[in-house]
Formats: C-alpha cells, sequence, structure tokens
C-alpha cells in the first residue's frame, strides 16, 4: 500500500481580479470598451451598414419631401414657377418611397437582427466553453445567464440600429442646418445656439444615466441568479421550510429593482422636460420669425413651411439623442460586464495527442494549492499509474482525490511537479490536447436535459445504436430498454425522472462510449446497492484488462479494492 509523500508543500499565487472595474469612466478604461465594440462588431457589420444606408436614404427622401412641399405650395398659391401637378407627382413618389424603406427597416431589424443577436451569443459562449475552468467560478450562473442574453442584446442593438441611427441623426442636423441657412441664416444661427449648452449638460446626464443603469443592471443580475438558483433546488427548499424565505428574497431584490427603476426614469423625465422647454421656445421662436417674416413679404407660404419642417429635422435629432443616450450607456455597461467575461484565459489549444495502445500517468513532485491559498491540497506527491493497472485512491474528504483527477484531466494546473501521460515511446505532459485518452465519469447526477439517447451520444456522436445497447448492459442500465419510450425516454433538468442509481448507471456508459484508455471513476458508483455495484465493477474491470486500459478508482466502498491492483492513499493536509 503507497502512501503520498505529505512532507512539501506548495502555495500557487492567488489570481488578482483582472477585470476593469465598473467604476472606472478613465479615458484608457472607455479606450478599451471602444476597441472591444469594435472587434465585436466584426460579425455584426453587414446588418450595422444596411441600417445606415437605410437611414441615409431616409434623411434624404424627407428632405426631398419638405423640398416638394413647398414647390407644391408655391405652386398652389401662384409664387412659384413649378407645375402643381409635378409637385404633386414628385409628393407621391417621395411618400412611396418612404414606405418601401420604413418596410425595409422591419425587416432588417427582424431577420438581420436575429442573426446579430445569436452571432454575439455564440461567440461569448464558445469563449467561456472553451476558457480555463478554474473550479471556483467568478459569476453566478443566473448572472452569466443575463449577461449573455440581455447585456448581449443590448450591445448588438446599439451597434446594428442606435450607432447608424446616431450617424443619420448627425448627418440630419447638418443637412438641415445647411438647408435652413440657404433660406435664413439668422435664424438658423438662433436655432443651433443651444447646442453647446446641450452638448455640457450631457455630460452630467451621461455620468449619473451609466451609474444608475450599472446598479439597475446588476440588481436584474441577483434577481436571475436567484430565481435560477431556486427552481434548481427547489426540493431542498421545501423540505428545509424555506419557500416563503425565498419569495422575500425576492420580493425585496425586486422592490431594490422598482426603487432603481423609479430614480432612473424620475431622472431621465426631468431632463426631457427641460429638454422639450427649450425645444418648444426654439419653435415658437421660428414660426413668430416666419409669420413676421410672411406678413411682411419676404417670404412664401412655401418657405413659411418649409422653416417649420426644417427647424424639425433639427430639433428631432436633439430630442432623438435623449433616446440613443441610455441606449449607449446601457451599452457601455453591458461591454464592461461581457467583458469581465472574456477576461477568463482561454486554455491552450493544439492537435490531440492520442495513445491508441494505452497510456500510464506519471506524478512526480505534484503539489497544488487552490487561489484562495488557504490550505495546500497536495505537496510533493510522486506516483506512476502503469498503462494497463487499476488503482484504487482512497482517502478522507479534502484530501484531494477529485482534485488529483482534474490535474489530470488537465482542468487545473500543478502549482510545482508535473503530470504526464505515458507510454513506451512517448511521454507528455496532461493537457487539453491528452483530453482525448481519458475517460471521467464525476461524482453525482450529470445528465443533461434531453432523452437519454442524446446524453449517450454527448460521449460518442458517432455511436451506433448497437454500441449503446452493448455500453448501457455494461454499464447494468439495462432497464431503460423496459421505459415507455426505451433510449428515446426523455430525462428532465439534472436527469430527473430517474433516480440517482439509475442517472449514474447511464452517466457511467455514456462514458464508456469514449475511446480514452484511461478511465477515472470518481465515485461513480456511490448510489448503487451492492450487488449492482459488484456487477458493474466487474464489468467494467474486464472491459479495461481486455483494453489494456489504465483505470483509477475513487471510492470509499471497500469492496472496490478486490478489483485494484494498487491502492494510493492521499492524507488531509492541515496547512
Amino acid at each position: 500500500m503507497l502512501h503520498s509523500d505529505t512532507h512539501r508543500s506548495c502555495q500557487c499565487p492567488t489570481t488578482s481580479n483582472p477585470n476593469p472595474a465598473l467604476e472606472s469612466t478613465s479615458p484608457k478604461h472607455i479606450k478599451n470598451m471602444l476597441l472591444w465594440l469594435w472587434r465585436t462588431s466584426r460579425g455584426l457589420r453587414l446588418k450595422t451598414i444596411v441600417n445606415t444606408g437605410i437611414g441615409l436614404t431616409m434623411v434624404g427622401l424627407d428632405f426631398a419631401f419638405i423640398w416638394a412641399t413647398k414647390m407644391a405650395i408655391d405652386a398652389a398659391t401662384g409664387q412659384g414657377a413649378h407645375s402643381l401637378l409635378m409637385a404633386c407627382v414628385l409628393l407621391i413618389v417621395l411618400s412611396l418611397g418612404r414606405i418601401a424603406m420604413a418596410f425595409a427597416r422591419k425587416w432588417s431589424n427582424a431577420l438581420l437582427g436575429v442573426k446579430s443577436q445569436n452571432r454575439m451569443q455564440r461567440r461569448t459562449f464558445s469563449r467561456l466553453m472553451h476558457s480555463v475552468w478554474t473550479g471556483k467560478e467568478q459569476f453566478h450562473s443566473g448572472d452569466v445567464m443575463n449577461r449573455l442574453v440581455r447585456d448581449a442584446a443590448e450591445i448588438t442593438t446599439v451597434i446594428t440600429d442606435t450607432l447608424p441611427a446616431a450617424l443619420c441623426v448627425t448627418v440630419r442636423v447638418a443637412v438641415a442646418f445647411m438647408y435652413l441657412c440657404y433660406f435664413d441664416a439668422r435664424l438658423a444661427i438662433l436655432v443651433i445656439a443651444s447646442a453647446p449648452l446641450f452638448i455640457l449638460l450631457s455630460r452630467l446626464y451621461i455620468r449619473t444615466m451609466r451609474r444608475l443603469t450599472r446598479d439597475m443592471r446588476n440588481t436584474d443580475s441577483r434577481i436571475q441568479s436567484l430565481l435560477q438558483e431556486s427552481l434548481q433546488h427547489r426540493m431542498v427548499l421545501k423540505t428545509l421550510e424555506q419557500s416563503d424565505g425565498m419569495v422575500k428574497r425576492l420580493t425585496e431584490e425586486q422592490d431594490r429593482l422598482y426603487g432603481q427603476v423609479k430614480r432612473r426614469t424620475t431622472f431621465s423625465a426631468f431632463n426631457e422636460l427641460c429638454l422639450n422647454f427649450g425645444f418648444t421656445a426654439g419653435y415658437m421662436l421660428t414660426f413668430i420669425w416666419g409669420v413676421y417674416r410672411l406678413d411682411a413679404g419676404t417670404i412664401t407660404y412655401g418657405t413659411m413651411i418649409a422653416f417649420i419642417q426644417l427647424v424639425g429635422q433639427i430639433q428631432g435629432p436633439f430630442r432623438e439623442m435623449t433616446r440613443f443616450v441610455p441606449a449607449i450607456i446601457g451599452a457601455l455597461t453591458s461591454t464592461e460586464r461581457m467583458m469581465q467575461l472574456e477576461d477568463t484565459p482561454m486554455e491552450e489549444e493544439g492537435m490531440p495527442i492520442a495513445f491508441p495502445h494505452g497510456a500510464g500517468i506519471r506524478l512526480t513532485n505534484v503539489a497544488y494549492t487552490y487561489a484562495d491559498g488557504h490550505r495546500s491540497i497536495l505537496g510533493g506527491l510522486s506516483y506512476d499509474f502503469a498503462p494497463g493497472s487499476a488503482t484504487a485512491i482512497l482517502g478522507e474528504t479534502g484530501a484531494g482525490k477529485t482534485t488529483l483527477i482534474r490535474l489530470i484531466l488537465a482542468l487545473l494546473k500543478p502549482c510545482h511537479g508535473t503530470v504526464e501521460l505515458y507510454d513506451e515511446n512517448t511521454c507528455v505532459k496532461a493537457s487539453p490536447s491528452t483530453r482525448c485518452n481519458l475517460v471521467y465519469v464525476p461524482q453525482g447526477n450529470t445528465l443533461l436535459c434531453g432523452s437519454i439517447r442524446y446524453n449517450l451520444l454527448l460521449g460518442n456522436p458517432d455511436a451506433t445504436p448497437q454500441e449503446m445497447e452493448d455500453v448501457l448492459r455494461m454499464a447494468c442500465a439495462d432497464f431503460v430498454f423496459s421505459l415507455p419510450h426505451s433510449i428515446d425516454s426523455e430525462c428532465g433538468e439534472g436527469g430527473s425522472g430517474l433516480s440517482e442509481g439509475q442517472a449514474q448507471r447511464i452517466a457511467i456508459a455514456r462514458a464508456l462510449l469514449r475511446h480514452g484508455n484511461i478511465l477515472l471513476l470518481d465515485e461513480a458508483t456511490s448510489a448503487l446497492d451492492v450487488e449492482t455495484e459488484q456487477r458493474l465493477i466487474r464489468n467494467i474491470s474486464a472491459r479495461a484488462k481486455e483494453r489494456r486500459q489504465t483505470v483509477l478508482f475513487i471510492t470509499h466502498r471497500p469492496s472496490v479494492l478486490d478489483y485494484c491492483e494498487n491502492i494510493l492513499r492521499l492524507d488531509r493536509r492541515e496547512k
């Protein structure tokens, strides 16, 4: 019987939080967010270009409509040289063009919008799935879901809709100002004079709105986390008689969100009220100015109408900016949150390194401490799991048995020492590239929502029906064939609808479909009765010897020891 060497300790450096501070408003931080948005926009640029083109076309049609309206009124009042019929035909054509552009915008938002949002979600989801696994996730899964759904949608909308609209608004203001200057330069200057004050107040508005939006988004994430976790552990909460307590917690968070929404809405409404006073004053100034000039005979009725329409074309964009600002602020907050998700380093990539004729595992002076640094899990462990051997790994809770498996799976990296896979010709360090040699059955119920067939095919998407039947029988899961829909029977979330023992056996069958030559079983039979466990271990051992597989059993069951040639006992480290 072998024992681990516990005389050495190691301390992995704790990793500091690399995420940008949510409160940061430094130019460097803003620049990083804008660069991230630019890189992210690569998959969204088609919709952005389409929406920009539609928006600029709408701007052109609107100003052409203003000119055609003036031409028609002047022709009708005998103050213009153009034909009234031609002016009316032109108005109809322009109106049809505006209708067509509105339809095109709706089509773009409906089809390209969904495609763009899906692309962003897929990109972030892929990064999360391929990122380094730490064993202690930084974000709650409910918070991650909130970011993947809501934040991704908000960023997509700003890139593909808000920014093109903002560009079109800028063009609209510039063209309207030049158009108004053509008719009356003094009036144009008076109308635009409030712009510097608007920009100055916007800085205060943006800073406050950003803080309020951030608070709302964080509370919204906590609500989703609470909902998800409570539903996931509903049975536990019922047995603890805490159902009412969770409803109370939800109510408190919802009340907090309501208060934050109320403060944000009040602040936004007050700012909009002030802007409306300014817009009304500008409109009245234009109207009175036009009336006096019309009375003096210095302009025509058509020009008077054009004045009013052009002022609307200038004031309208400023009014729209009050809608853009919250959207852009929300997108910046979402950008920070999505950047945080992507801060987790990616796993190293490389071609799979397979050992087709069997492999062993060699640990050399391996030490590991989790990032919190409270206690060293493994220290100076050296051991050789020879190819084709069967080893039982024993030890009390917290001794590092599961950590050892994670090091072999290259989910974790040792602080010191090396973990290697080898055969008689090759020896390589454990990495994601060597994971193809490993067949792993973790503790607990690991089935996904879907059919039993779907769960089995996760082990090997190319498995044949006969192979699936064989591994089910080998894993003592032949009860599947007596279910109403046999292998196509559905499993609920977390394998609900099956007992723990049934789910465990299906998970073992799924693992056996993999072609790896190293089998890692982490308390994989804990939910089985003794007789079923004996039969299952006997089947697995016979298969492993036939295929010369290396088998590692983490177990507390004495019966498993009869099938193991070696025993590795890990002792719990207190420092």
